[in-house]
């Protein structure tokens, strides 16, 4: 059996959602304003939520390989840098280009979960 990247970046992402998450609720409040606070927070639910359907795609993907499925999943891992990625950086630079960017990853993330759904919808298993 191969190995599955996705898997492991689906765990990766959840250790650092995990991390990130204590972090900005036992360090960052005294850092950053409420507003910046609840945008870092918003990167760190999308990046959990994210994680856990990438695991669910490198599965459904090794169970049943799918270009489908391999698209979602690389949807998803661009997506989760780019969206959360981007917060994090503005949260903690300050500098609001980084808040421009976020859109472009929820497009992927958006694009990820039309590939699983069309994948899925496609599978020969249904």
């Amino acid at each position: 059996m191969k190995k599955n990247y996705f898997l492991l970046f689906a765990a990766l992402f959840g250790v650092l959602a995990v991390s990130l998450g204590a972090f900005g609720a036992h360090g960052l409040e005294k850092l950053v304003d409420t507003k910046m606070l609840q945008r870092f927070h918003t990167g760190v639910e999308y990046q959990f939520y994210h994680a856990l359907a990438l695991g669910l795609t490198g599965l459904l993907w090794q169970t049943k390989p799918s270009a489908w499925y391999r698209r979602a999943a690389w949807a998803f891992i661009v997506g989760i840098l780019i969206f959360s990625g981007s917060l994090y950086a503005y949260v903690l630079t300050g500098i609001p280009r980084f808040g421009m960017i976020t859109p472009i990853g929820g497009l992927s993330l958006i694009v990820a979960w039309a590939c699983l759904a069309w994948g899925t919808w496609t599978a020969e298993h249904w």
